[in-house]
């Protein structure tokens, strides 16, 4: 299917052999890469996490934002999308780890980072297995640098609960031009002065 189909081959045999796992049948539109992006400060910006890249519909747009001695790291449970990433992406900030979001700290660290600037997800939380969005939550705020954030695109709004009990700050917007239109969050972690 991907030979005859190319990326959305990829993305609709992920789709149909996960479906509880990706969050959609197709992938993000470019005003939703857009406005999810939006506030990203890509001056600061050193490392650049994403779960559930699926076939890469936001890699693009964040390698042409990125500094040059940044670093993207993707993490997808499926094998497929790993696979197809690695083949397809060529640029050496570029990484595609195969993992669970739950285990972002262990990750990045095995590549020699200590904290994220910005964390993007677009994993489906409502049909996550039970516990497994919590501790997605949980691990994102832990990893996240202070004064960065956890940047969220969702069919529902089942993301925010769980990110309101790590972030006291979240932003949130709405895409119409996307299908389906979505909800968008940026939860931001505090900086210290600002948890006094």
């Amino acid at each position: 299917m991907a030979r005859l189909f190319g990326q959305w081959g990829v993305f609709f045999r992920g789709f149909v052999e996960h479906p509880r796992m990706v969050g959609s049948i197709i992938p993000s539109s470019r005003y939703t890469i857009r406005k999810m992006l939006a506030p990203v400060d890509w001056n600061e910006c050193r490392l650049f996490v994403e779960y559930g890249p699926g076939v890469g519909t936001f890699c693009g747009p964040v390698l042409d934002r990125l500094r040059r001695d940044g670093a993207l790291v993707v993490i997808d449970t499926n094998p497929l999308f790993i696979e197809y990433l690695q083949k397809t992406i060529t640029d050496s900030r570029f990484t595609a780890v195969h993992g669970s979001a739950a285990d972002v700290q262990q990750i990045i660290r095995d590549l020699g980072h200590q904290e994220a600037d910005y964390v993007l997800s677009g994993l489906p939380f409502s049909t996550l297995p039970e516990g497994v969005g919590p501790a997605i939550a949980q691990a994102t705020h832990t990893v996240l640098r202070p004064g960065g954030a956890f940047l969220v695109y969702q069919f529902s709004a089942k993301a925010r609960d769980y990110m309101a009990k790590h972030f006291s700050r979240i932003d949130n917007g709405f895409e119409f031009w996307n299908i389906l239109p979505c909800q968008l969050f940026w939860g931001w972690k505090d900086r210290p002065s600002e948890t006094v």
